[in-house]
């Protein structure tokens, strides 16, 4: 009987502490993370933007996810899909996230195309479509730090996330561990391929969520706010 009592206890502490010490593991992974990086800052405002149905917007105060349609935005629907199922869909419900899809020149009838085709699915309480002039466009554009230009009809695959700051955020450092081993130079990350889902799911999708962690913890005050910025690494200046 002594045994059975023993054993009995003995299980229920087991069954007590497992969880304890499952929490305690998971305690210093959801405090001590890699901040994402700031690799540009002071991207343009897009008060000069057009924006259909009368919506206004700012990047100032709100995490944007930005991207750029061209011309014939109706054309490159696959990166507003890839966008709509990947990235809205699962971050629409944080707050102040939006997307911002811009089109260029006179193409506001093709861009309602764009929209009304998402529209299909769910509403766009927190995506803006939005024309500017060429000028306008190229500015804003120029502002970002990207790989590639614009095509000739205005239009990038490459989508960008802007912090409430109008810091443009991505990583400095993008090299797997196999490249860091080999002590390759860096490898920069500064904005991310609508096209392709799988950078989409496993890197685009987890940058966000550790922004959104990033001011989570500022509101908490338990934040270390020293943020890696592209400009305090020698050579890597714009």
């Amino acid at each position: 009987m002594i045994d059975i009592f023993y054993r009995k206890w003995f299980i229920l502490g087991i069954l007590f502490l497992l969880p304890v010490i499952f929490l305690l593991f998971l305690y210093p992974s959801t405090h001590n993370y890699n901040t994402l990086d700031i690799v540009n800052e002071n991207i343009v405002e897009i008060d000069s933007l057009n924006f259909l149905d009368n919506n206004q917007t700012t990047l100032e105060n709100n995490i944007t996810i930005l991207n750029f349609l061209g011309d014939n935005p109706i054309d490159n629907i696959t990166s507003a899909l890839n966008l709509k199922e990947l990235v809205y869909d699962k971050f629409k419900g944080f707050k102040k996230f939006q997307i911002v899809s811009i089109s260029s020149g006179d193409s506001s009838n093709f861009l309602y195309e764009v929209k009304k085709e998402l529209l299909k699915s769910d509403e766009l309480n927190y995506w803006y479509f939005a024309t500017v002039d060429n000028v306008s466009l190229q500015k804003i554009y120029f502002s970002l730090r990207a790989e590639s230009k614009l095509d000739s009809s205005n239009y990038t695959n490459q989508v960008f996330i802007i912090d409430k700051q109008k810091n443009q955020r991505g990583r400095i450092d993008d090299r797997n561990e196999d490249q860091v081993i080999k002590s390759l130079d860096l490898i920069g990350l500064y904005s991310y391929n609508s096209i392709k889902v799988s950078e989409i799911k496993s890197k685009m999708n987890d940058d966000i969520r550790i922004l959104f962690t990033e001011y989570r913890q500022k509101r908490k005050g338990n934040f270390n706010s020293n943020v890696r910025r592209i400009s305090n690494l020698d050579g890597n200046e714009k």
